[in-house]
């Protein structure tokens, strides 16, 4: 979603409840990243220390069910924007940092069991080139591409995401969503909703909005500075308990500071109306100075430089940034740079490339790069999937299938790595079978491709691309009754119960119309579509008394 000049009042609407670590601002459309449940990953088993640090104090009258009903009602309207953005391996990327995190609050007693099972605590990733990450109501939390374009490690990022977890765990939103005294939730949501269409289309945002008070909700909920205090020490504490370097906060806050003092022209959102204060640098800086000294590692691996390539590629598709990626990788300066710096500029060639549909380039940058990081398993890894990616594209699909590996290594899940750590492979052999349709000899059959997707979905029944991808498996061997169910399915992952329920209408009717023969529907799978017919319609029902 593009950023355009609003109307005065809109920057001040967006910033209601989209709060980020430095600052709040419009922000534009996000994605989900990966919607299953959390999984309990922690990277040291000594026994962590309490959190000992005071809070505000709880205080807030509006419930943690109403909370998430809220937070659900505006992760729905984004999962329907065009710039909804689902990349398996950004995703994977950022899931592998805030796994830890979620960890790291729970043992450290800032996550309580409560709000653990109430709230989403997913991540949206938003296809956008600004620097930005904020937190909504019900656990939901927003990334940009641009942040993860810019951050120079791992840590920097888990810096950013401690704080904004922080702001949840320690109830800052649903506490200034109280103050808002005369004001139901249902209508702060409808005005973050306003903020979020307006930020597209300047008239169907002031549609949702309802005359002033968009201002005076904004006046009333701005973070106050305890909070956003209280949100930097809860964060450092979280991260570096999750076994992140405390450097990642400082050097992070030193990036915000270096942006401030250069008159941010709108690419930091961050820097609007939370402006970085020398209290909290230096609140950091101190706590950094505490720590016993240590040897500095180098903090730019192979990886996140490719991830944050990716990232900035696909926050920025346009033909002369393409082309840009292009000459910079081909020119003489390149060798000049570190060694993560050189794959960072032959991995966003590559792909920009692909995009560009010139395929001879991209194999020229894919086989540099690939010479470049092959020591190094994670990275490899990294460009074994672009290659794969670029042959789909090119309709080698052959050569595709051949580099995806869809079942994450052993050693990998027994060293504590999240368990959909072969999503990027997974969803793309699907992809890639599932395009060879028929002509599909030795890639898969339809059936495999069935069946591998089946288990995914059962042990991640929120993965909506997943789900998609099962309804296609399922239409290519004929059994329409159950394309259809995978189809109500992934409508009720992105919340749109009224479309999930239309779908599973149509299974039934499907089914009561041609019982004879030609479905072949097994009884089990006639049952679990009339059993989710009514968890839907209960859904709906539960979401429709919250208008």
């Amino acid at each position: 979603m593009t950023n355009r000049a609003l109307a005065p009042v809109l920057p001040a609407l967006a910033a209601i409840v989209l709060v980020a670590i430095g600052v709040t601002g419009p922000a534009p459309l996000l994605a989900q990243t990966n919607v299953m449940p959390p999984a309990t990953v922690g990277p040291s088993s000594a026994a962590p220390p309490l959190n000992l640090l005071p809070t505000l104090g709880d205080g807030s009258d509006i419930s943690t069910s109403a909370e998430r009903r809220l937070g659900d009602r505006i992760a729905r309207e984004i999962y329907r924007d065009p710039d909804y953005i689902d990349d398996p391996v950004l995703a994977e990327y950022v899931r592998g940092i805030w796994l830890p995190l979620l960890a790291a609050s729970r043992t450290r007693g800032d996550l309580s069991p409560e709000l653990d099972e109430r709230f989403a605590w997913e991540i949206m990733l938003g296809r956008d080139r600004t620097v930005n990450a904020f937190a909504l109501p019900g656990g939901y939390f927003g990334v940009h591409l641009g942040l993860i374009g810019i951050v120079a490690s791992r840590d920097e990022l888990a810096s950013v995401l401690g704080h904004e977890l922080s702001h949840v765990t320690q109830r800052h939103i649903s506490r200034l969503i109280s103050k808002q005294g005369q004001q139901t939730p249902w209508l702060i949501g409808a005005m973050i909703l306003g903020a979020l269409a307006a930020s597209k289309n300047a008239d169907a945002g002031n549609a949702l909005i309802v005359g002033g008070q968009a201002v005076t909700a904004q006046n009333q909920l701005n973070f106050s500075r305890d909070m956003e205090r209280e949100a930097d020490r809860v964060g450092y504490g979280v991260m570096t308990q999750a076994g992140f370097e405390a450097q990642g906060f400082v050097s992070m806050f030193d990036k915000l500071q270096q942006a401030s003092r250069l008159n941010d022209n709108g690419a930091y959102p961050y820097l609007r109306s939370h402006p970085l204060t020398t209290e909290r640098i230096a609140d950091m800086q101190s706590r950094q100075a505490l720590l016993v000294p240590k040897p500095v590692k180098a903090t730019l691996t192979f990886e996140h430089a490719m991830v944050s390539a990716r990232a900035r590629v696909l926050s920025n598709p346009g033909v002369d940034s393409l082309r840009a990626l292009l000459v910079e990788a081909s020119g003489p300066q390149l060798v000049a740079l570190p060694a993560p710096r050189q794959a960072a500029a032959l991995y966003g060639a590559a792909l920009a490339a692909s995009r560009l549909r010139d395929f001879a380039s991209a194999k020229v940058s894919l086989n540099r790069l690939s010479g470049l990081v092959r020591s190094d398993a994670s990275a490899a890894r990294l460009v074994r999937l672009l290659e794969a990616e670029i042959a789909l594209t090119a309709g080698d699909l052959a050569h595709a299938a051949a580099l995806v590996q869809i079942n994450p290594p052993q050693k990998l899940i027994n060293a504590g790595v999240p368990t959909d750590a072969g999503r990027p492979e997974l969803l793309l052999w699907a992809q890639i079978a599932t395009q060879a349709g028929p002509a599909m000899g030795g890639i898969a059959t339809e059936r495999d491709v069935g069946q591998r997707l089946q288990l995914w979905v059962a042990a991640h029944p929120r993965d909506a691309q997943a789900w998609q991808l099962l309804s296609t498996a399922y239409a290519a061997q004929g059994q329409t009754v159950l394309a259809i169910r995978a189809d109500a399915e992934t409508h009720v992952a992105m919340l749109d119960y009224p479309a999930a329920l239309d779908r599973l209408k149509a299974a039934q009717e499907l089914m009561k119309n041609d019982r004879a023969s030609k479905l072949a529907v097994d009884h089990i799978d006639a049952s679990i579509i009339d059993t989710r017919h009514r968890q839907v319609e209960a859904l709906l029902k539960e979401q429709a008394l919250d208008r």
